[in-house]
């Protein structure tokens, strides 16, 4: 049986709107959960619940989980996805790998899916790129290997030997995950599909339409001017966007 939520530990709400769809948002590696929180007032058709990993913010004392499969497990106990109604999912970078697998963990568990997940600046999990591994780095080299290869790391963290320390702290945990992940062919899940992404990312079209091997539904490829973080370039365009997507009558949120 399913635990019940803890809301304080795991997840990050927002402005509460009950009745409206949750839309559940899966941060970046090392990404804080707030960033996403604050998402709600822009989307006012959602409650918005930003996921919280253990390792960060105010969760410092607990041990990170540092690879996939023990972190979806973990999320599929503690949050009981669409017992509360209709929801979907936004996941950006190694958040857009987590949202797929939790939603394909549940669909084959038998549990209701999500109405659609929206992917963010990440390849297909079949196409994920093999690249020389960060996380064993010492903290210095860590962080600036991260910060060279996609940005997004505030100047104060670089500037800042303790933060450094606690940004790698997560960071650390985050690339475990994604450098030891290894994708197993299944069948595809039956969830709609978008696909976010910035044209200077260096990501191909080409890895981004690949998620079309990973769901029964047509896939939207989005792409939006900006690298990595593009969705803090102009952050008001990707929520509208992302609410389009959410709302597209194709298939309603949950159904």
């Amino acid at each position: 049986m399913r635990l019940p939520a803890d809301r304080s530990r795991w997840l990050v709400p927002g402005q509460a709107r009950p009745g409206a769809p949750r839309l559940y948002c899966f941060p970046h590696g090392g990404g804080s959960a707030a960033e996403y929180a604050r998402w709600g007032a822009a989307l006012p058709g959602f409650e918005v619940h930003a996921v919280h990993l253990p390792g960060r913010g105010a969760r410092p004392a607990e041990p990170p989980l540092t690879d996939l499969d023990s972190l979806v497990a973990a999320l599929v106990r503690a949050v009981p996805f669409g017992v509360t109604g209709p929801y979907a999912f936004f996941g950006h970078s190694l958040g857009a790998l987590v949202a797929h697998e939790v939603s394909r963990v549940l669909w084959e568990a038998g549990e209701a899916p999500p109405g659609h997940v929206v992917v963010s600046a990440f390849p297909a999990p079949s196409r994920v790129r093999v690249t020389a591994p960060v996380h064993d780095l010492p903290t210095q080299e860590l962080v600036t290997e991260v910060a060279r290869r996609h940005g997004g790391l505030p100047p104060e963290v670089l500037a800042s030997p303790a933060l450094r320390a606690l940004t790698a702290n997560a960071l650390r945990a985050d690339y475990r995950v994604l450098e030891t992940y290894a994708w197993r062919p299944g069948p595809p899940v039956p969830v709609p599909l978008t696909v976010f992404a910035g044209r200077d990312d260096g990501i191909s079209e080409a890895e981004l339409r690949a998620w079309g091997a990973h769901t029964t539904e047509p896939v939207d490829v989005r792409l939006f001017p900006g690298g990595h973080f593009y969705l803090r370039e102009d952050t008001p365009a990707v929520q509208r966007a992302l609410a389009g997507a959410l709302t597209r009558p194709r298939r309603a949120v949950g159904v």
